[in-house]
């Protein structure tokens, strides 16, 4: 393969954590290697700054539930085809699919058709959603490299080549623990972290209630601080929203930009959607309950599907038992969330249990240094 002219890589990152990951792999591929590399495809601000061309926003695919994805088929459909045509007017030396599986797997699913080498980072959750999925994400994906260290096993019998490289968080919380602690806007009292997610949907069916719960537990145990971290620009005016439409609210919240690990770092509770940041929490020892709320269809659809675990929190899943207290759907009220923050914060016992076995999930994660390990094992599949 000639130097002179860049290698050509479709990048597919359709979630805000998947672009975290993606600029930090293209920025690990771009240091390891002497040849150019011409990255393109779909990811968020973080790709872009790092120099990849963007033909959609993650901010635009970033949708959860069935229910919503269906809503949004033409568009989906539409972005399907146009990232399709890339593979044909523009084709790639490899296809690098980040997560997002839903979507992703059927654009490595054509570019497999079209003999164009594909790598898939993050193993799409087959140990919940029906193992049957395995031996068709053996056949249309080439390479496939696992964040949790149980994964790879799950491929056995299929001879697909799956390594778990460790998982990328190691890296991020690693970067953050090595920083100066910043100043944050805390004020005083009880710090308390709350994380509606990043969506808009998310957010709008999350917060509301969080809010609520934040102004119990402030009436129960006395002075408290909470602060809202929001990703991007859309999240704080979707969070300054429904703040501006609340009567009454806690004497000090705080909404700020970014810094959710600094906040993590030094929060002594949390209330997180069920996601990424959940593991964050646990890595970084920030006590916390677990919320989750979708469309009744969606959640329907979901636990018909969902047939491999009885948790859907990462640090639960993990440890295969309740480490954290998962608040879904009808069960996700403010007096369960207040209460649920009350005894993390005031059951000494309860805190500590939850510290301990939090720091048991923490050694599954694997060592800092994931990132420089999955750009070596994508650019193997170049040279």
């Amino acid at each position: 393969m000639s130097q002179e002219k860049p290698i050509r890589i479709l990048i597919s990152a359709g979630e805000i954590s998947g672009d975290m990951y993606g600029a930090a792999i293209v920025r690990e591929m771009r240091a390891a290697c002497k040849a150019p590399l011409e990255f393109y495809g779909i990811g968020g601000d973080l790709m872009k700054a790092e120099g990849v061309e963007l033909f959609a926003h993650a901010s635009e695919t970033g949708v959860m539930g069935f229910w919503e994805v269906l809503k949004r088929y033409r568009f989906f459909s539409a972005l399907i085809k146009k990232i399709t045509g890339l593979l044909d007017t523009r084709r790639p030396d490899l296809l690098l699919t980040i997560d997002y599986p839903g979507f992703n797997l059927r654009i490595a699913e054509q570019a497999h058709n079209r003999g164009i080498r594909t790598v898939h980072y993050v193993c799409p959750q087959v140990w919940a959603w029906h193992k049957n999925r395995i031996p068709k994400i053996a056949r249309i994906v080439d390479r496939l490299i696992t964040i949790f260290p149980f994964e790879p096993a799950l491929f056995d019998s299929t001879g697909l080549n799956v390594t778990f490289e460790g998982h990328p968080l190691a890296d991020q919380i690693a970067a953050t623990l090595a920083e100066p602690t910043p100043a944050l806007p805390w004020g005083k009292g009880h710090r308390i972290a709350l994380f509606p997610g990043s969506r808009k949907n998310e957010i709008n069916r999350l917060l509301s209630d969080e809010m609520e719960a934040a102004l119990i537990l402030e009436k129960k145990i006395g002075t408290c601080a909470f602060m809202i971290p929001v990703p991007t620009p859309a999240a704080r005016e979707t969070v300054l929203a429904i703040l501006g439409g609340i009567k009454e609210k806690p004497a000090q919240v705080s909404v700020v930009d970014g810094q959710s690990r600094h906040i993590l770092r030094q929060a002594e509770a949390a209330v997180i959607k069920s996601g990424t940041s959940t593991l964050e929490g646990c890595m970084l020892l920030c006590p916390f309950v677990i919320v989750y709320r979708v469309s009744a269809v969606s959640y329907a659809i979901m636990r018909h599907l969902v047939t491999g675990i009885s948790h859907i929190g990462l640090v639960n899943i993990l440890a295969k038992k309740m480490v954290c207290r998962e608040l879904l759907q009808d069960e996700l009220t403010p007096k369960a969330i207040a209460d649920e923050l009350e005894r993390i914060i005031c059951d000494a016992d309860y805190r500590a249990t939850m510290l301990s076995e939090m720091r048991a999930v923490n050694a599954q994660v694997g060592t800092p240094g994931a990132t420089a390990r999955v750009a070596a094992e994508v650019l193997k599949e170049l040279f």
